[in-house]
């Protein structure tokens, strides 16, 4: 080997080397977080630091910073490591127990572990808790964060336990609601001082979606356990009282014909797979719009609709959706994707996008922008053949590349491929899945089923007619999966409802005929339709493995 490729090698060694390096650096990561922001004096939280790299040291963080307005009670290590499709994830934490020395608004600051520093977090400390409880040990209730709550927005159920003594076989009555939503949400537990005694208390919480307007009732849940540490010990049982909540409905004001979103915020956010003003005609680039809501459900999200620009062709992906829990609660997250590619060269403008919320804290009409962009595409990159240059050399030839015309060529013959290989799994996957169904007497219940029912009803519920007629596709789509792509008409005739016929046809007048009344349309009928529906799904489920023609053949007598 010559030794300039040698040298070559060490150096493309050496370069490989540092951007290792740079990119540890780059994702090192030093997070804090807290179990709770809103606390009383005399209760204690978790102050939870994550480091994410191994040259990050846990012990050069400053705890001193902490103690200005908290005690630290104790503290303790854990470390985990995750290998994920090759790549490791090695991450060690620092637990600390704190309590607060005074009430008010209280900084816990920035937390440094070498070059990488955390973000100050900030705890809203109240007046201690204000409790009696006489002669009693075990204290059980149930707490509400709002008095009232807007249709298909969040609630949260707050089920404490305080116990003074040592309890065992501790068990908490299961909370079930015909007329709402439930996701159960992380359970807490911390220490509470109370007239010098100290309590641990435990907290159950719920996140409720009601699912129609009116008073929504929520039963007395029951709580017990045994005293002491003695299987024998005093049986102790407790009930909290029952519960009304005031369900409001969606406002007149809210646009028609726009999903109704009741949130604490929304917010859109873009990315881009690269910079698009590099995007050259012919070429391509992904761009993914996420839409963030606070207080909702990822599944409750609409879709972002991307208007048409001339001169830009979208092929958009699957959406994903994700829901993560937070401090007040649920938060929701839908991306919608779509490939750009730009089949000429010229200045566009993609279109501002604009989405309706409800702001439930301040009760008003928000919306949710991402300001229109303008990309500049370049002309394709032209190719020339017979590089040589100078004298004696032949004459050059210049061949512009057909790089739009190959674009052009090669993705709709992409898409065709795909969707053809997609048609052909489909009927492959459903022919497949009938065959085992046959000679059964119960179908199948889909995993999307209970949540397509109950957003349905919500819909219904809340007056929304393109909401329930997108979501009865999806509900009838899950109950009978050759439904799946099926149009209204089908879906009908496959149920063989005369009312159920009849209430989509009303759904389709007001749509496509008379937007006008769309705020009169009464959701409680088509409601009423689907719950006996679902209620009966395994009977209509054994009963109807083929869809019947759209069109029903009549029968002739012969002569």
């Amino acid at each position: 080997m010559k030794p300039t490729g040698k040298l070559a090698i060490a150096l493309l060694g050496l370069l490989g080397l540092l951007g290792l390096l740079i990119s540890q650096v780059t994702l090192a990561k030093v997070e804090a977080t807290l179990d709770r922001y809103r606390v009383a004096l005399g209760d204690t939280l978790n102050l939870t630091v994550t480091v994410t790299e191994d040259d990050e040291d846990l012990g050069d963080i400053n705890t001193g910073l902490i103690i200005q307005d908290f005690e630290i009670l104790n503290q303790s290590t854990r470390s985990s490591t995750q290998v994920i499709n090759g790549q490791r994830n090695h991450q060690r934490q620092l637990i600390l127990n704190i309590t607060p020395k005074r009430t008010g608004t209280l900084s816990i600051p920035a937390l440094q572990s070498g070059a990488s520093s955390s973000a100050p977090l900030v705890v809203e400390v109240g007046e201690p808790v204000d409790i009696d409880p006489g002669a009693e040990t075990v204290l059980f209730e149930a707490e509400l964060d709002r008095e009232s709550v807007y249709v298909q927005g969040q609630l949260l159920l707050t089920l404490r336990l305080q116990q003074a003594v040592n309890l065992q076989q501790r068990s908490i009555s299961e909370l079930q609601l015909d007329d709402a939503f439930v996701l159960p949400l992380e359970q807490r537990s911390f220490q509470r001082n109370v007239g010098g005694r100290p309590w641990l208390v435990h907290e159950v919480r719920y996140a409720v979606f009601p699912e129609q307007s009116g008073t929504l009732s929520i039963p007395a849940q029951s709580f017990s356990a045994r005293e002491g540490s003695r299987l024998r010990g005093r049986l102790v049982r407790l009930q909290t009282p029952a519960i009304e909540v005031q369900v409001l409905p969606r406002p007149a004001s809210y646009p028609a014909g726009a999903t109704w979103l009741p949130a604490r915020d929304v917010s859109i956010e873009e990315q881009w797979s690269s910079d698009p003003q590099q995007l050259t005609e012919g070429g391509s680039v992904t761009r993914s719009l996420r839409l963030v809501a606070e207080g909702m459900q990822g599944a409750q999200l609409p879709p972002i609709t991307i208007e048409p620009v001339a001169g830009i062709k979208f092929f958009p992906d699957q959406p994903d959706i994700a829901d993560s829990e937070i401090a007040s609660g649920k938060r929701g997250v839908r991306t919608d994707s779509a490939a750009l590619v730009a089949t000429r060269p010229g200045q566009f403008t993609l279109p501002e996008i604009r989405i309706p919320w409800w702001d439930i804290e301040t009760e008003q009409l928000r919306y949710a922008v991402l300001p229109a962009r303008t990309i500049d595409v370049a002309p394709a990159v032209q190719v020339t053949s017979g590089s040589m240059t100078g004298p004696g050399a032949p004459a050059s030839t210049t061949v512009a590349t057909p790089m739009v015309a190959a674009a052009n060529i090669l993705w709709p013959w992409l898409a065709v491929f795909m969707g053809t290989g997609w048609a052909v799994t489909a009927g492959l996957w459903w022919r497949s899945r009938r065959g085992q169904l046959e000679g059964t007497d119960e179908a199948p219940e889909s995993p999307a089923l209970p949540r397509c029912y109950k957003s349905l009803l919500a819909a219904c519920a809340a007056g929304s007619t393109s909401d329930a007629r997108q979501w009865l596709l999806r509900w009838s789509a899950a109950l009978e999966p050759a439904l799946a792509g099926q149009s209204m008409q089908q879906v009908s005739n496959y149920f063989g409802h005369p009312e159920l016929g009849s209430a989509i046809e009303e759904m389709n007048a007001l749509l496509y005929r008379n937007q006008d009344n769309l705020q009169s349309w009464d959701g409680s009928k088509l409601a009423t339709i689907v719950k006996q529906l679902h209620k009966d799904r395994k009977k209509i489920g054994a009963r109807a493995r083929a869809l019947p023609p759209l069109y029903p053949t009549e029968s002739r007598a012969t002569t």
